[in-house]
C-alpha cells in the first residue's frame, strides 16, 4: 500500500524561506559522524542509534583505525568488536550487528555498500534511516533521513504532517525543493530540531522566533 502524503500547511514560500536561511546560516553542513569511506559511514550510522555522535565518535575512532573494511571487520570478531565500542549505549547488539552486517557485505555484495534503500535495509543493523543517510551522504541521492528532530519539527512546523516516520518521510519529499535535499540533510534537519528543543538557551529561541516566524504561525511552535 502506498504511504499517504498529508498536506503541508506551510506555503511553498515559507518553506522556501525556511532553507534559504538554513543554508544562510550553514552553507557546507556536513555530518557530525566521522568516517573515510561508505563502509564506515554505515557502522558509524548504525552505532548512532540512541547515542550522540560524539559519543559515536570517540568509539569509532580508534575502531576505524583498526577496521575499516568488512573483512577487517570480521578480522576483529564480535568480542573483539564489542570492546572498542562498549562505551555505546546498546553494544552487545550493535557489536553482534556489526559482525553480521560485514558477513552480509562480503557474501551478498562484494565487500561494497549498497548503494540502494532496498539492498541496504536487508543489513543488520540498518533501518530506513541509516540507509537514507548513507545514501545521501555518500552516494549523492537525494533521500530524506527522518529522525526524532526531524519527525518533531516537521510535524510542529506543519511542513510534513504524519503519525509515522515513513509518512512524514513522503511528505517532506513531496515538498522540499529538490536543491536542498543534498548534502548532510539529518545536519539541517538535526539544527533546526535542536533550535526547537532547547528553549532554555536564550540565543536559540531568539534565533527560530526572528528567522522561522511567518505571521506568528511559528512561533507558537516554538514556545511548545
Amino acid at each position: 500500500m502506498p504511504k499517504q502524503i498529508k498536506s503541508s500547511t506551510l506555503s511553498p514560500v515559507e518553506i522556501e524561506a525556511i532553507f534559504a536561511q538554513l543554508s544562510q546560516d550553514r552553507p557546507n553542513p556536513k555530518t557530525e559522524l566521522v568516517y573515510t569511506n561508505p563502509f564506515t559511514l554505515l557502522c558509524a550510522v548504525a552505532l548512532s542509534a540512541q547515542a550522540t555522535d560524539v559519543g559515536v565518535n570517540k568509539a569509532t575512532k580508534a575502531l576505524f583505525e583498526a577496521a575499516d573494511t568488512p573483512q577487517k571487520m570480521l578480522a576483529l570478531g564480535e568480542e573483539g568488536v564489542a570492546e572498542y565500542v562498549k562505551t555505546i549505549g546498546l553494544w552487545r547488539n550493535k557489536a553482534k550487528n556489526l559482525i553480521i552486517m560485514s558477513r552480509q557485505l562480503v557474501d551478498n555484495f562484494g565487500s561494497q555498500v549498497p548503494q540502494t534503500r532496498e539492498e541496504l535495509v536487508t543489513l543488520a543493523g540498518v533501518g530506513r534511516k541509516t540507509a537514507n543517510v548513507v545514501l545521501n551522504e555518500v552516494f549523492g541521492q537525494p533521500t530524506i533521513a527522518v529522525d526524532t528532530h526531524i519527525f518533531r519539527v516537521a510535524n510542529r512546523t506543519g511542513m510534513a504532517i504524519g503519525k509515522t516516520p515513513d509518512e512524514v518521510e513522503a511528505g517532506l519529499e513531496a515538498v522540499v525543493p529538490a536543491k536542498y535535499k543534498l548534502g548532510a540533510w539529518e545536519n539541517w534537519w538535526g539544527f533546526l530540531g535542536q533550535v526547537t528543543n532547547r528553549l532554555a538557551f536564550e540565543n536559540l529561541r531568539n534565533h527560530l522566533l526572528d528567522t522561522f516566524c511567518f505571521n506568528g504561525k511559528l512561533r507558537k511552535i516554538a514556545l511548545l
